[in-house]
């Protein structure tokens, strides 16, 4: 069952200082089955991406390379701020969660999804979200 806050997950990681390491995301290892993996990259640093919920779709946001910081707020009021800094650590990211990034001039982000994109699953404005309970 996928919590309904996002939260921090570890991924496994493999090798060693010497050798480079790999980190590995399996559907068995994930809370969910994965139906999409995309990634941004090259986002200036000015630019804040996200701005939307989702009414379906959930997702673990991976900071690849760089920094991604992530604001985040729940129904109710309840938000949180995470750094996302190294590539063995993911944000689970429920359903109705509302979340704003902003990517250091390296960053590279993949996201890990449950769904397909489907543009009626977003909710673009934040009154809307607001209301939810």
């Amino acid at each position: 069952m996928i919590s309904s806050n996002p939260q921090l997950i570890q991924f496994p990681r493999i090798g060693n200082i010497m050798q480079g390491y790999i980190s590995v995301a399996e559907n068995d290892t994930l809370p969910f089955e994965v139906k999409r993996v995309y990634w941004t990259y090259h986002t200036p640093g000015t630019i804040h991406r996200g701005g939307h919920a989702h009414h379906e779709l959930v997702q673990i946001l991976v900071a690849v390379a760089g920094t991604i910081l992530v604001e985040t707020e729940i129904p109710g009021g309840i938000k949180e701020k995470f750094t996302l800094d190294t590539p063995e650590v993911g944000l689970l990211m429920p359903i109705y969660c509302w979340h704003i990034m902003q990517y250091s001039h390296n960053a590279v982000q993949m996201c890990i999804a449950n769904m397909a994109y489907k543009e009626s699953d977003y909710i673009r404005d934040y009154e809307v979200f607001k209301q939810l309970k």
